[in-house]
């Protein structure tokens, strides 16, 4: 980055924060990251009075007691003496292991999580790097409470768990995220209100409130009015989704705790989320990868219903008997689901504007499923490390949109930042006769030369085919670059302007046709679909140069 350009683009960064997270984010520097007072008599648990119904981890650990597999990367530790800072590993790697979801992990012995528990408390004080982060706090305190409820009476947590958890509680308290908002604040509010329905007195009260307070407010700032996250990213919805029935039945095993107002609203955005990540699961069973979404991370969608049924009774079913549209225009979602086929165009904003951390340039990609199975695929997410697959899976070459004159759409730099945004200036989708056609456009290029504005027709035939016509509207000379990514295992057979795509067994699933004008490039590529995961793909280049207006075509059909 040039020296004398980084300060405006650190402008046109930081002026999306709202005042609150600027003023947090000076307080976070000017305070210190300290412990909470310890309580003058031991804490005191509430009365599990109710089943407890979490949803429990199955982490793959081969009932190998200290082996950690996180993001794709195992890490064993011998004889249980757990090296929790593994400077060595990525952050997220970290902070995964600080998680302790595999507490939950039910293949994993009562003793060998007593020892876990036991491990960390003694080697993590207050302030520990990534031990003691506030999202770190918020996820481990909500297990170990889960966790605890869980113990038959036999087996109640020792006193020094209880004052660890409620250490750990009370820190939290004091230091919620109001500089980052978004997932990590709702985190924070989830976890103060397990602490307040977990604990009795007078502080736990006051978690409570603090939890309701953020909650309430977040509930309706977060779930936008078709029922989407306002990330916008396929898995953190699901893991939010989670979050409304944790909350949901935590209030079934320790009843009349949580505001009858908040169950309410937990029950009703609980409804709507449901329909929403129905809608942006495709026929394979898997979420779509739009931004920061990968496979392995969130629960699956059927365990999600399963356990929304478990909780509120009959519920929309999760199964499709036929095919749908789906049209959700706050978030920007868009197209056609079946049993076997679908497709799924992006066309809203890149996330709430404070906080588009989660956002990818993939403004008008879509994803597209012939009988079953991926056929043009999202690049997806490998890490969340500053390196060039971060970058890849963030750009808009990675993508199946287009690229103009090597611009990104989105002025993405760092590992989370977005400067200058691409902006839906228009979006319809209209089903006639069978035919699913969408057109959308996006205001990313106007700040190149000419004013430059992408639009999108499609026209998406079920179980049959899709037509996609990019046009680049404005003025001036122009490089125009159209990528469409298959997926794994799919080999491209070039045929001139006919490709011939077949499966891993040489037989013919697709045929992608170009109309005349751009030169046809097939270049390798890499897919993400989980974390840590790298799969090699082939990617179709369409590339065009000339004045605008600049037009391409293609179409995939079904073989």
């Amino acid at each position: 980055m040039n020296v004398l350009t980084r300060p405006a683009l650190y402008w046109r960064t930081a002026r999306y924060l709202t005042p609150r997270q600027v003023a947090h984010q000076i307080l976070r520097r000017l305070r210190p990251n300290h412990g909470a007072p310890l309580p003058k008599t031991g804490p005191a648990a509430r009365e599990i009075s109710g089943p407890v119904q979490f949803i429990t981890a199955t982490l793959g650990t081969r009932g190998e007691p200290w082996t950690f597999r996180f993001l794709n990367i195992e890490r064993s530790f011998s004889d249980g003496s757990i090296d929790w800072v593994c400077a060595d590993l990525p952050k997220l790697w970290r902070y995964n292991l600080h998680y302790f979801d595999y507490l939950c992990d039910s293949n994993r012995s009562a003793l060998h999580r007593a020892h876990l528990v036991d491990h960390w408390i003694r080697h993590n004080p207050p302030g520990t790097v990534d031990a003691w982060e506030p999202y770190t706090v918020s996820l481990r305190t909500t297990n170990w409470i889960k966790h605890f409820m869980s113990l038959p009476a036999p087996n109640a947590p020792p006193p020094h768990w209880i004052l660890s958890l409620w250490s750990q509680c009370a820190w939290l308290q004091r230091n919620i995220e109001y500089h980052v908002l978004a997932n990590h604040l709702f985190k924070n509010a989830k976890a103060m209100l397990f602490a307040g329905s977990y604990f009795e007195g007078a502080v736990a009260k006051e978690w409570l409130r603090t939890g309701t307070d953020i909650l309430i407010g977040q509930l309706e700032e977060q779930f936008l009015a078709d029922g989407g996250h306002f990330e916008r990213s396929p898995m953190y919805h699901a893991i939010l989704v989670e979050d409304l029935l944790d909350l949901i039945a935590l209030d079934r095993a320790i009843p009349n705790v949580l505001s009858p107002t908040l169950l309410e609203a937990l029950a009703s955005k609980a409804i709507a989320a449901l329909a929403f990540l129905r809608d942006l699961t495709l026929p394979d069973g898997e979420i779509a990868l739009f931004n920061d979404a990968a496979r392995g991370i969130a629960p699956s969608t059927q365990r999600l219903f399963d356990y929304a049924a478990r909780l509120l009774g009959t519920q929309p079913t999760y199964v499709r008997t036929e095919g749908e549209l789906i049209e959700r225009l706050a978030s920007g979602y868009y197209g056609w689901c079946g049993l076997r086929d679908g497709w799924l165009i992006d066309c809203g904003p890149v996330g709430p504007d404070y906080q588009p951390g989660h956002a990818h340039c993939d403004t008008l990609s879509y994803e597209l499923v012939f009988e079953g199975r991926r056929i043009v695929v999202d690049t997806g997410v490998y890490d969340y490390e500053p390196g060039e697959r971060r970058h890849r899976s963030r750009s808009t070459a990675g993508h199946n949109t287009v690229m103009v004159d090597g611009v990104e759409q989105s002025e993405i730099w760092g590992v989370f930042r977005v400067a200058r945004r691409a902006r839906p200036i228009e979006a319809r989708l209209a089903n006639d006769l069978g035919r699913v056609s969408f057109v959308g456009g996006h205001d990313g290029y106007r700040r190149l030369s000419g004013s430059v504005v992408h639009r999108r027709s499609a026209e998406y035939v079920p179980n049959s085919s899709l037509q996609v016509l990019d046009e680049l509207i404005g003025g001036g000379r122009h490089v125009m670059e159209n990528r469409v990514h298959f997926a794994p295992g799919l080999q491209i057979l070039s045929q001139s302007r006919s490709l011939e795509i077949r499966n891993d067994s040489g037989v013919p699933v697709a045929r992608l046709n170009v109309g005349e004008g751009p030169a046809i490039h097939v270049e390798s590529g890499e897919q993400y679909p989980e974390f840590g995961r790298i799969e090699r793909i082939e990617v179709v280049r369409l590339r065009s140069e000339g004045a605008l207006p600049l037009r391409q075509h293609y179409s995939i059909t079904r073989v």
